[in-house]
Order: structure tokens, then C-alpha cells, then sequence
């Protein structure tokens, strides 16, 4: 017997929000200054109903923050509350940086065989 575990729905906490990638979208897309939800649905190319779908989760965990302006909705980042998820995955910067470091130094080492090879055969 195969057992599912339920998951957390994407209101309950911040990573399960971002874990959409959509919705890191609009956080990236908001984190420059207040907007309104149009200009997230011209900038991203998404349709209204899903960007404010994503708002809505976005401002239920904590990480957007939204005023009116008369009839207009903006939204714009809450950086208190993304401080959390930054604090977490820079526990992990160490280990990105040491794969990238390997992944160039694997690079260097091919490019210099291969530059090797090409004298060699133009040697011949």
C-alpha cells in the first residue's frame, strides 16, 4: 500500500509559497517598488485572475504587503518577512560556491586538454 503524505497548502508558509515559480516572479517583479496588479500582469504576461490569485497567496503568508490608492491595489515586497527565507537558503551559499568552483575548474582542465589535442594534431 502506497501512503501519500498531504501536502501543506501553499498559504500555510513562505516556502511552500515560493515554491511556485510564478510567484518568485512577482516577488522579483515587486521587489524593485510598489505596483499595481496591471503592471504585473503586462510585465509577466499573466492573465489577472491568476496574478492576483498568486497576490493573494503572497500577502496570506507575509511576503507582499498591498494599500489602495483610491481604486487601485499596490502591492510591493514585505523584505522583513523574505529576511527568513534568505537567512535559510544562504546557509547553503557555501556549498554552491564549492560546486560552482568544481564545475570551473573541470571546465578549465577539458579546455586545456582539448587546446593540448588541437597543438598535438596540428603538430603531426
Amino acid at each position: 500500500m502506497i501512503r501519500t503524505v498531504p501536502r501543506a497548502a501553499t498559504t500555510s508558509d513562505t516556502f511552500n509559497a515560493v515554491a511556485e515559480p510564478r510567484r518568485r516572479e512577482i516577488l522579483d517583479y515587486l521587489a524593485s517598488r510598489e505596483r499595481p496588479v496591471s503592471d504585473v500582469v503586462e510585465a509577466l504576461g499573466l492573465p489577472q485572475p491568476s496574478v492576483s490569485k498568486h497576490l493573494r497567496v503572497l500577502r496570506d503568508v507575509g511576503l507582499v504587503d498591498v494599500r489602495r490608492d483610491g481604486r487601485q491595489m499596490l502591492y510591493r515586497t514585505n523584505a522583513e518577512n523574505i529576511r527568513p527565507l534568505h537567512e535559510w537558503t544562504s546557509r547553503f551559499e557555501r556549498y554552491w560556491r564549492t560546486q560552482l568552483t568544481r564545475v570551473k575548474q573541470r571546465a578549465e582542465q577539458q579546455s586545456t586538454r582539448s587546446d593540448d589535442e588541437t597543438i598535438k594534431r596540428r603538430q603531426s
